[in-house]
Protein backbone atom coordinates (compact mmCIF):
# COMPACT_ATOMS: atom_id res chain seq x y z
CA UNK A 1 0.00 0.00 0.00
CA UNK A 2 1.48 3.38 -0.70
CA UNK A 3 0.25 6.76 -0.86
CA UNK A 4 1.18 7.65 -4.16
CA UNK A 5 -1.61 5.72 -6.28
CA UNK A 6 -3.49 8.07 -8.10
CA UNK A 7 -6.86 7.05 -10.52
CA UNK A 8 -4.84 5.92 -13.56
CA UNK A 9 -5.92 8.53 -15.82
CA UNK A 10 -5.65 11.42 -13.60
CA UNK A 11 -2.26 12.87 -15.16
CA UNK A 12 -4.09 12.01 -19.00
CA UNK A 13 -7.07 14.22 -17.94
CA UNK A 14 -5.09 16.95 -17.33
CA UNK A 15 -2.40 16.95 -19.51
CA UNK A 16 -5.87 16.61 -22.55
CA UNK A 17 -7.66 19.59 -20.78
CA UNK A 18 -4.49 21.84 -20.59
CA UNK A 19 -3.91 21.08 -24.28
CA UNK A 20 -7.46 22.61 -25.54
CA UNK A 21 -7.31 25.36 -23.00
CA UNK A 22 -3.48 26.27 -24.89
CA UNK A 23 -5.50 25.40 -28.49
CA UNK A 24 -8.19 27.69 -27.41
CA UNK A 25 -6.41 30.50 -25.74
CA UNK A 26 -4.01 30.69 -28.91
CA UNK A 27 -7.34 30.78 -31.64
CA UNK A 28 -8.31 33.61 -29.55
CA UNK A 29 -5.36 35.45 -28.79
CA UNK A 30 -4.51 35.35 -32.88
CA UNK A 31 -7.94 36.85 -33.53
CA UNK A 32 -8.26 39.57 -30.38
CA UNK A 33 -4.27 40.84 -31.56
CA UNK A 34 -5.57 41.18 -35.17
CA UNK A 35 -9.21 43.17 -33.99
CA UNK A 36 -7.01 45.37 -31.34
CA UNK A 37 -4.34 46.57 -34.05
CA UNK A 38 -6.61 47.38 -36.43
CA UNK A 39 -8.94 49.11 -34.01
CA UNK A 40 -6.35 50.08 -32.19
CA UNK A 41 -8.04 49.61 -28.89
CA UNK A 42 -5.53 48.81 -25.61
CA UNK A 43 -8.12 46.97 -23.91
CA UNK A 44 -8.26 44.69 -26.38
CA UNK A 45 -4.54 44.12 -27.39
CA UNK A 46 -4.17 43.75 -23.49
CA UNK A 47 -7.24 40.82 -23.41
CA UNK A 48 -5.13 39.59 -26.18
CA UNK A 49 -1.93 39.25 -24.05
CA UNK A 50 -3.72 37.76 -21.17
CA UNK A 51 -5.47 34.85 -23.49
CA UNK A 52 -1.49 34.12 -24.27
CA UNK A 53 -0.51 34.33 -20.68
CA UNK A 54 -3.57 31.73 -20.19
CA UNK A 55 -1.87 29.37 -23.17
CA UNK A 56 1.20 29.49 -21.07
CA UNK A 57 -0.34 28.65 -17.63
CA UNK A 58 -1.74 25.56 -19.32
CA UNK A 59 2.02 24.60 -20.52
CA UNK A 60 3.00 25.22 -17.08
CA UNK A 61 0.18 22.98 -15.57
CA UNK A 62 1.42 19.96 -18.06
CA UNK A 63 5.09 20.01 -17.24
CA UNK A 64 4.19 20.45 -13.54
CA UNK A 65 1.54 17.16 -13.84
CA UNK A 66 4.24 14.99 -15.61
CA UNK A 67 6.81 16.09 -12.71
CA UNK A 68 4.46 15.47 -10.02
CA UNK A 69 4.24 12.63 -11.37
CA UNK A 70 7.64 11.24 -10.80
CA UNK A 71 8.32 8.34 -8.00
CA UNK A 72 9.48 8.70 -5.27
CA UNK A 73 13.11 7.93 -4.41
CA UNK A 74 15.76 8.61 -1.57
CA UNK A 75 15.67 12.16 -1.61
CA UNK A 76 12.33 12.41 -1.95
CA UNK A 77 10.81 9.47 -0.68
CA UNK A 78 6.73 10.92 0.27
CA UNK A 79 7.16 12.13 -3.83
CA UNK A 80 7.17 15.06 -5.80
CA UNK A 81 3.31 15.85 -5.73
CA UNK A 82 3.81 19.16 -4.37
CA UNK A 83 4.96 20.21 -7.17
CA UNK A 84 1.48 21.06 -8.51
CA UNK A 85 0.78 23.28 -6.03
CA UNK A 86 4.16 24.80 -6.93
CA UNK A 87 2.43 25.33 -10.49
CA UNK A 88 -0.15 26.13 -9.76
CA UNK A 89 1.68 29.07 -7.65
CA UNK A 90 3.39 30.18 -10.86
CA UNK A 91 0.36 30.33 -12.73
CA UNK A 92 -1.11 33.03 -10.08
CA UNK A 93 2.06 34.93 -10.50
CA UNK A 94 1.81 35.30 -13.86
CA UNK A 95 -2.16 36.13 -13.34
CA UNK A 96 -0.21 38.91 -11.44
CA UNK A 97 2.11 39.93 -13.38
CA UNK A 98 -0.63 40.51 -16.29
CA UNK A 99 -2.74 42.45 -14.19
CA UNK A 100 0.40 45.00 -13.47
CA UNK A 101 1.68 45.06 -16.71
CA UNK A 102 -2.56 45.77 -18.01
CA UNK A 103 -2.55 48.60 -15.28
CA UNK A 104 0.74 50.11 -16.51
CA UNK A 105 -0.35 50.18 -20.05
CA UNK A 106 -3.39 51.26 -19.04
CA UNK A 107 -2.85 54.45 -17.36
CA UNK A 108 -0.34 55.42 -20.10
CA UNK A 109 -3.24 54.83 -22.39
CA UNK A 110 -5.30 57.39 -19.60
CA UNK A 111 -2.66 60.49 -19.36
CA UNK A 112 -2.63 59.85 -23.41
CA UNK A 113 -5.37 58.66 -25.22
CA UNK A 114 -6.04 57.20 -28.77
CA UNK A 115 -9.11 57.35 -30.52
CA UNK A 116 -10.22 53.50 -31.56
CA UNK A 117 -12.14 51.92 -34.42
CA UNK A 118 -14.24 49.47 -33.99
CA UNK A 119 -15.95 47.32 -36.74
CA UNK A 120 -19.36 45.42 -36.67
CA UNK A 121 -17.04 42.21 -37.54
CA UNK A 122 -14.57 43.16 -34.48
CA UNK A 123 -17.62 43.24 -32.17
CA UNK A 124 -18.69 39.86 -33.21
CA UNK A 125 -15.13 38.66 -32.72
CA UNK A 126 -14.79 39.82 -29.59
CA UNK A 127 -18.54 38.58 -28.22
CA UNK A 128 -17.39 34.75 -30.15
CA UNK A 129 -14.04 35.02 -27.68
CA UNK A 130 -16.64 36.18 -24.59
CA UNK A 131 -18.49 32.89 -25.26
CA UNK A 132 -15.49 30.46 -25.89
CA UNK A 133 -14.06 31.76 -22.51
CA UNK A 134 -17.34 31.11 -20.39
CA UNK A 135 -17.34 27.50 -22.10
CA UNK A 136 -13.53 26.59 -21.72
CA UNK A 137 -13.84 28.42 -18.30
CA UNK A 138 -16.30 26.25 -16.75
CA UNK A 139 -14.54 23.08 -18.60
CA UNK A 140 -11.47 23.29 -17.05
CA UNK A 141 -12.35 23.85 -13.44
CA UNK A 142 -14.90 21.34 -13.63
CA UNK A 143 -12.15 18.96 -14.79
CA UNK A 144 -9.85 20.48 -11.98
CA UNK A 145 -12.68 19.89 -9.30
CA UNK A 146 -13.46 16.23 -10.66
CA UNK A 147 -9.84 15.26 -10.37
CA UNK A 148 -8.04 18.01 -7.36
CA UNK A 149 -6.20 19.93 -9.69
CA UNK A 150 -5.31 23.81 -8.11
CA UNK A 151 -3.86 24.57 -11.61
CA UNK A 152 -6.68 23.19 -13.42
CA UNK A 153 -8.81 25.37 -11.15
CA UNK A 154 -7.00 28.26 -11.22
CA UNK A 155 -7.01 27.99 -15.28
CA UNK A 156 -11.01 27.76 -14.88
CA UNK A 157 -11.50 30.94 -12.62
CA UNK A 158 -8.99 32.58 -14.78
CA UNK A 159 -10.88 32.15 -18.41
CA UNK A 160 -14.15 32.85 -16.33
CA UNK A 161 -12.69 36.52 -15.39
CA UNK A 162 -11.12 36.68 -19.06
CA UNK A 163 -15.36 36.33 -19.89
CA UNK A 164 -15.91 39.13 -17.50
CA UNK A 165 -13.10 41.16 -19.31
CA UNK A 166 -14.21 40.53 -22.50
CA UNK A 167 -17.82 41.70 -22.36
CA UNK A 168 -16.90 44.54 -20.75
CA UNK A 169 -14.74 44.90 -23.48
CA UNK A 170 -17.39 44.82 -25.95
CA UNK A 171 -19.81 47.09 -23.76
CA UNK A 172 -17.33 50.06 -23.96
CA UNK A 173 -17.07 49.24 -28.36
CA UNK A 174 -20.90 49.58 -27.62
CA UNK A 175 -21.14 53.07 -25.67
CA UNK A 176 -18.02 54.45 -28.02
CA UNK A 177 -19.94 53.54 -31.44
CA UNK A 178 -22.86 55.19 -30.23
CA UNK A 179 -21.72 57.90 -28.40
CA UNK A 180 -18.40 58.31 -29.43
CA UNK A 181 -17.08 58.55 -25.47
CA UNK A 182 -14.27 56.29 -25.43
CA UNK A 183 -14.13 54.67 -22.13
CA UNK A 184 -11.74 51.75 -22.70
CA UNK A 185 -8.66 53.34 -21.12
CA UNK A 186 -10.44 53.36 -17.91
CA UNK A 187 -12.25 50.30 -18.54
CA UNK A 188 -8.98 48.81 -19.13
CA UNK A 189 -7.94 49.92 -15.89
CA UNK A 190 -10.49 48.28 -13.82
CA UNK A 191 -9.96 45.30 -15.86
CA UNK A 192 -6.27 45.31 -14.49
CA UNK A 193 -7.22 45.92 -11.06
CA UNK A 194 -9.70 42.70 -11.27
CA UNK A 195 -6.97 40.62 -12.40
CA UNK A 196 -4.54 41.70 -10.22
CA UNK A 197 -6.89 40.65 -7.04
CA UNK A 198 -7.95 37.39 -8.63
CA UNK A 199 -3.81 36.90 -9.24
CA UNK A 200 -3.41 37.62 -5.61
CA UNK A 201 -6.27 35.68 -4.29
CA UNK A 202 -4.96 32.63 -5.72
CA UNK A 203 -1.22 32.72 -5.11
CA UNK A 204 -2.19 33.21 -1.43
CA UNK A 205 -4.75 30.40 -1.64
CA UNK A 206 -1.67 27.87 -2.74
CA UNK A 207 0.94 29.23 -0.18
CA UNK A 208 -1.82 28.74 2.38
CA UNK A 209 -2.21 25.19 1.00
CA UNK A 210 2.28 24.65 0.52
CA UNK A 211 2.67 25.95 4.20
CA UNK A 212 -0.50 23.20 5.17
CA UNK A 213 -3.91 23.84 5.93
CA UNK A 214 -5.96 22.57 8.22
CA UNK A 215 -7.66 18.92 6.75
CA UNK A 216 -11.16 19.28 5.43
CA UNK A 217 -13.33 18.80 8.11
CA UNK A 218 -15.52 16.07 6.24
CA UNK A 219 -12.71 14.09 5.63
CA UNK A 220 -11.59 14.04 9.10
CA UNK A 221 -14.86 13.41 10.62
CA UNK A 222 -15.35 10.67 7.92
CA UNK A 223 -12.07 8.75 8.94
CA UNK A 224 -12.55 8.99 12.44
CA UNK A 225 -15.79 6.84 11.62
CA UNK A 226 -14.31 4.42 9.35
CA UNK A 227 -12.17 4.00 12.14
CA UNK A 228 -14.55 3.37 15.27
CA UNK A 229 -16.64 0.98 12.90
CA UNK A 230 -13.57 -1.51 13.45
CA UNK A 231 -14.06 -3.82 16.34
CA UNK A 232 -12.59 -2.66 19.58
CA UNK A 233 -12.27 0.78 18.31
CA UNK A 234 -13.65 3.27 21.38
CA UNK A 235 -12.95 6.49 19.90
CA UNK A 236 -10.58 8.15 17.35
CA UNK A 237 -8.36 11.26 18.45
CA UNK A 238 -5.09 13.43 17.38
CA UNK A 239 -5.44 13.03 13.62
CA UNK A 240 -2.59 14.12 11.86
CA UNK A 241 -2.95 14.22 8.49
CA UNK A 242 -0.02 16.08 5.70
CA UNK A 243 -0.58 17.22 2.44
CA UNK A 244 2.20 15.70 -0.33
CA UNK A 245 0.24 16.04 -3.00
CA UNK A 246 -3.00 15.57 -4.70
CA UNK A 247 -4.11 11.98 -3.84
CA UNK A 248 -0.85 12.21 -1.46
CA UNK A 249 -1.79 12.27 2.32
CA UNK A 250 -0.76 10.51 5.15
CA UNK A 251 -1.22 10.66 8.58
CA UNK A 252 -1.39 9.28 12.11
CA UNK A 253 -4.07 8.50 14.88
CA UNK A 254 -4.69 7.47 17.89
CA UNK A 255 -7.03 4.44 19.02
CA UNK A 256 -9.17 4.37 22.25
CA UNK A 257 -9.46 0.71 23.36
CA UNK A 258 -10.46 -1.81 26.54
CA UNK A 259 -7.60 -2.16 28.38
CA UNK A 260 -7.74 -5.61 28.07
CA UNK A 261 -6.74 -5.84 24.83
CA UNK A 262 -3.45 -7.78 24.24
CA UNK A 263 -0.32 -6.70 21.80
CA UNK A 264 -1.41 -9.13 19.08
CA UNK A 265 -4.88 -8.24 19.05
CA UNK A 266 -3.66 -4.41 18.59
CA UNK A 267 -1.31 -5.37 16.18
CA UNK A 268 -4.57 -7.05 13.70
CA UNK A 269 -6.30 -3.77 14.27
CA UNK A 270 -3.47 -1.79 13.35
CA UNK A 271 -3.21 -3.09 9.83
CA UNK A 272 -7.28 -3.50 9.56
CA UNK A 273 -7.93 -0.06 10.09
CA UNK A 274 -4.96 1.30 8.02
CA UNK A 275 -6.32 -1.10 5.44
CA UNK A 276 -10.45 0.39 5.67
CA UNK A 277 -8.81 4.04 5.49
CA UNK A 278 -6.68 3.81 2.84
CA UNK A 279 -9.33 1.99 0.86
CA UNK A 280 -12.63 4.39 1.54
CA UNK A 281 -10.34 7.44 1.75
CA UNK A 282 -6.91 6.92 0.15
CA UNK A 283 -5.16 8.28 3.09
CA UNK A 284 -2.50 6.25 4.65
CA UNK A 285 -1.76 6.44 7.95
CA UNK A 286 1.61 5.52 8.63
CA UNK A 287 0.94 5.64 12.76
CA UNK A 288 -2.04 4.37 14.93
CA UNK A 289 -1.40 4.77 18.17
CA UNK A 290 -3.66 3.60 21.12
CA UNK A 291 -5.05 4.92 24.41
CA UNK A 292 -6.07 2.15 26.87
CA UNK A 293 -9.65 2.99 28.15
CA UNK A 294 -10.32 1.70 31.62
CA UNK A 295 -12.87 -1.08 32.05
CA UNK A 296 -11.79 -3.20 35.05
CA UNK A 297 -12.62 -0.34 37.77
CA UNK A 298 -16.05 1.63 38.20
CA UNK A 299 -14.72 4.25 40.39
CA UNK A 300 -12.08 5.65 37.50
CA UNK A 301 -15.84 6.43 35.38
CA UNK A 302 -16.44 8.44 38.10
CA UNK A 303 -13.37 10.16 38.45
CA UNK A 304 -13.10 10.73 34.74
CA UNK A 305 -16.74 12.23 34.78
CA UNK A 306 -15.65 14.59 37.18
CA UNK A 307 -12.29 15.78 35.70
CA UNK A 308 -14.05 16.24 32.20
CA UNK A 309 -16.37 18.65 34.27
CA UNK A 310 -14.22 20.38 36.10
CA UNK A 311 -11.78 20.69 32.96
CA UNK A 312 -14.92 21.66 30.54
CA UNK A 313 -15.28 24.50 32.56
CA UNK A 314 -11.93 25.90 31.78
CA UNK A 315 -12.01 28.67 28.88
CA UNK A 316 -10.83 27.61 25.33
CA UNK A 317 -10.47 23.81 26.89
CA UNK A 318 -11.87 21.94 23.90
CA UNK A 319 -11.79 17.91 24.91
CA UNK A 320 -10.38 15.83 26.58
CA UNK A 321 -9.50 12.02 25.91
CA UNK A 322 -6.95 9.38 26.45
CA UNK A 323 -8.05 9.68 30.34
CA UNK A 324 -6.81 6.15 32.48
CA UNK A 325 -6.81 6.39 35.68
CA UNK A 326 -4.57 3.66 38.34
CA UNK A 327 -6.63 3.90 41.45
CA UNK A 328 -3.88 1.30 43.13
CA UNK A 329 -0.66 3.42 42.19
CA UNK A 330 -2.22 6.44 42.45
CA UNK A 331 -2.07 7.64 38.63
CA UNK A 332 -4.09 9.52 36.26
CA UNK A 333 -3.15 10.97 32.54
CA UNK A 334 -5.38 12.41 29.62
CA UNK A 335 -4.85 14.75 26.92
CA UNK A 336 -6.85 18.29 26.70
CA UNK A 337 -7.67 19.86 23.43
CA UNK A 338 -6.52 23.25 23.54
CA UNK A 339 -7.93 25.43 21.32
CA UNK A 340 -5.89 27.72 18.51
CA UNK A 341 -7.82 30.69 19.63
CA UNK A 342 -6.35 30.81 23.33
CA UNK A 343 -4.36 33.85 23.99
CA UNK A 344 -2.05 31.83 26.15
CA UNK A 345 -2.04 28.21 24.89
CA UNK A 346 0.40 26.98 27.88
CA UNK A 347 -1.59 29.17 30.28
CA UNK A 348 -4.73 27.16 30.07
CA UNK A 349 -2.75 24.04 29.74
CA UNK A 350 -1.26 24.64 33.34
CA UNK A 351 -4.70 25.76 34.49
CA UNK A 352 -5.82 22.15 33.78
CA UNK A 353 -3.05 20.55 35.26
CA UNK A 354 -3.78 22.92 38.54
CA UNK A 355 -7.25 22.20 38.64
CA UNK A 356 -7.17 17.87 38.14
CA UNK A 357 -4.59 18.03 40.78
CA UNK A 358 -6.29 20.26 43.24
CA UNK A 359 -9.35 17.83 42.69
CA UNK A 360 -6.97 14.70 43.23
CA UNK A 361 -4.18 15.60 45.45
CA UNK A 362 -3.24 12.21 46.20
CA UNK A 363 -2.94 11.41 42.34
CA UNK A 364 0.33 11.66 40.23
CA UNK A 365 -1.15 13.77 37.33
CA UNK A 366 -0.11 13.72 33.82
CA UNK A 367 -1.89 15.70 31.07
CA UNK A 368 -0.70 16.11 27.51
CA UNK A 369 -1.31 19.43 25.63
CA UNK A 370 -2.80 18.25 22.16
CA UNK A 371 -3.91 21.04 19.20
CA UNK A 372 -7.10 21.27 17.58
CA UNK A 373 -5.74 19.57 14.67
CA UNK A 374 -8.36 18.01 13.04
CA UNK A 375 -12.66 18.11 13.63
Amino acid sequence: MTANNKPADRDAVIIRTSIIGIAANIFLAAFKAFVGIVAGSIAVIMDAVNNLSDAMSSLITIIGTKLASRRPDAKHPYGYGRIEYLSAAIISVIVLYAGVTSLVESVKKIIDPEVPDYSAVSLIIIAAGVIVKILLGRYVKKVGEDVDSDSLINSGEDATMDAIISSATLVAAVIFMMTDVSLEAYLAAIISVMIIKSGIEMLSGMISRMLGERVDSQLSKEIKATICETEGALGAYDLFLHDYGPDRMMGSVHVEVPDTMTADHLDVMTREIEKKVFAKHHVALTAVGFYSKNTKNDETAAIYENIRRIVSDIDHVMQIHGFYCDTAKKEMRFDAVIDFKAPDRNAVWQQVCAAAQEAYPEYQITVAMDSDTAD
